[in-house]
């Protein structure tokens, strides 16, 4: 069957003009052309969207989400609650149910909305996973080009040996001229992201066109899919050191989880979503989708140097004051300015990254990071952790945020997102927590919780942990050089800490030495503790066999 007649069947799209597998190059033309909608609040439906730099196609693409959409509206951000799933999915406060009813009505009226205006749209199959045992074919239908051009980038394509391809595929029918009608369908706002679980279909519906929606939909699905299969999907970067020990990475966003992966001395396998199944660690992607905001280039120059690569997709970044878009050079960009939006990103393929794993494959891991940014500075830099350690911290996902940027305003805000990356977990927490205790203990991996936050005091009065203590740290719990070495546990969080580490002033290792006043640390500390303990009782760990440690 042809893809035209296959989305006929499975859609009823009949009257659509389809722009299929384009290459990068002819996107990136329609993108500037054809790419139309919201870029400012006050602004018509209709401006261009996506721009060349003054490298025109041998550089990047720049692009304009809609304003109320410089991330992932997790509020809007549904499954289709079929009597099949209703007591498997972890439905919560972003991945809410939806009725039945309310979506086949729905994506009825998408789909007459698509039909009557004969839009064009583009088409591209591509894989969620790179080992064909259990890649998952994605098939996406947008209306942006732009949109095409980054699945392109993400996933994985044209890779042989996967079976049943058209009874196991997914499709994503990704909409933004459409606007919902609240009332009318069932949804929240104008907008809606729904995963129908019964017939595989993914509908972005509505002004959700920030690129990310289009890969963590995605991996939604996966992750309800995989641990049915006892494989264990993670937001997490993965890579693989000279002796082919292999890492992973967990952490929320702004923890340097894809700055900490991104490692000249050891091979990328991939910096967001991984798989751990019995063949090992096997990127869920194609490509990285890192954070721009505030990048230090010369800190940070894997991910610098693929800013002017052809393919590459910046978005949100503004162009320099009193300049095009196109008059401007990506390299000179600049990275601190978020008058757009504070999550300003891009999307690059994995292959600007000069050192990475064949096929984003690699061997079981040996060393288990549970990464965190501790704002309140009182976690150590670094703690050892035991199997009921990691599967308390993991399920618990806790990073403290900078409360923001108003003078006087220094109080940090603390995230708890279980297995650290709650939005897209679509099985309950204790699923995944148990397969990572599980594998950990069959393939005799290590754990430590690592602290990129503060040390010396809270935000505002302590300084951000160096990334050359950080790496060093890391480097000497991948190298095996904190497996035994003499501990104390903190009388607070009962956190193991090392007390003493190759390369790091032995001070630090403890937090309470860093700061000044310990009444105060003390002081934090409860605070902290009792926000965990809070954050237990309220999520129900207790009922998912989740022991307490804190």
């Amino acid at each position: 069957m042809s893809f035209q007649a296959d989305l006929e069947k499975l859609l009823g799209l009949s009257s659509v003009n389809y722009k299929y597998e384009l290459s990068k190059t002819e996107l990136f033309k329609e993108a500037v052309a054809n790419d139309r909608g919201r870029v400012r609040r006050d602004g018509p439906s209709d401006e261009q969207k996506a721009y060349p730099t003054v490298l025109g196609v041998n550089g990047p693409l720049v692009f304009y989400t809609d304003p109320d959409c410089t991330g992932r509206r997790t509020k809007d951000t549904y499954a289709v609650k079929w009597p099949e799933v209703a007591d498997e999915i972890w439905f919560k406060a972003d991945l809410n149910p939806y009725d039945p009813e309310k979506f086949a009505g729905l994506l009825k009226r998408v789909i007459a909305h698509l039909n009557a205006k004969n839009a064009t749209l583009y088409v591209k199959d591509v894989y969620m996973g790179s080992d064909p045992d259990f890649a998952v074919p994605y098939r996406f239908v947008g209306e942006y080009a732009t949109h095409a051009m980054f699945v392109h980038n993400m996933f994985p394509k044209n890779l042989p040996g996967v079976k049943d391809v058209d009874a196991r595929r997914w499709t994503m029918l990704n909409a933004p001229s459409f606007v919902c009608e609240p009332e009318r369908d069932g949804c929240r706002a104008e907008a809606a992201v729904v995963i129908d679980t019964r017939n595989r279909i993914c509908l972005v519906a509505g002004r959700a066109d920030y690129c990310g929606v289009n890969k963590k939909t995605i991996f939604t699905v996966g992750n309800y899919l995989l641990p049915k299969d006892g494989r264990l999907s993670m937001h997490c970067s993965a890579n693989v050191g000279k002796n082919n020990d292999a890492a992973i990475l967990f952490g929320l966003s702004g923890t340097g989880k894809t700055t900490l992966s991104a490692d000249a001395s050891r091979r990328l396998i991939g910096d967001d979503e991984t798989i751990w199944s019995d063949n090992g660690l096997c990127n869920l992607e194609d490509g990285c989708y890192a954070k721009l905001i505030n990048l230090d280039k010369e800190a940070e120059p894997v991910i610098a140097q693929a800013l002017s690569k052809p393919g590459t997709i910046i978005e949100n970044v503004p162009p320099l004051p009193g300049k095009k878009m196109e008059e401007c050079h990506p390299d000179v960009l600049d990275l601190f300015d978020d008058s757009i939006a504070e999550n300003t990103r891009f999307s690059y393929p994995l292959e600007a990254n000069p050192n990475v794993m064949p096929n984003g494959r690699g061997p079981h891991p040996q060393t288990i990071v549970l990464l965190t940014a501790d704002a309140f500075g009182v976690l150590p830099p670094i703690s050892i952790l035991e199997p009921k350690d990691v599967m308390y911290h993991f399920v618990s996902g806790f990073t403290a945020r900078v409360a923001g940027t108003e003078v006087g305003v220094t109080e940090p805000t603390p995230t708890f997102s279980a297995c650290f990356g709650g939005p897209f977990m679509a099985q309950k927490p204790n699923v995944y927590a148990k397969l990572l205790a599980d594998k950990m203990e069959h393939h005799k991996a290590r754990c430590i919780l690592l602290n990129t936050g503060w040390s010396g005091g809270s935000y505002g009065v302590g300084k951000r942990m160096s990334l050359k203590i950080t790496r060093a740290l890391l480097n000497a719990a991948l190298n095996g050089e904190l497996d035994n070495v003499e501990t104390e546990v903190h009388p607070i969080l009962k956190l193991k800490m090392p007390k003493s580490c190759p390369g790091v002033d032995s001070s630090i290792l403890n937090p309470r030495n860093t700061w000044a006043n310990k009444d105060a640390y003390d002081a934090t500390a409860i605070k902290l503790r009792d926000m965990f303990r809070d954050n237990f009782e309220k999520k129900g760990f207790a009922a998912f066999g989740i022991e307490p440690r804190i």
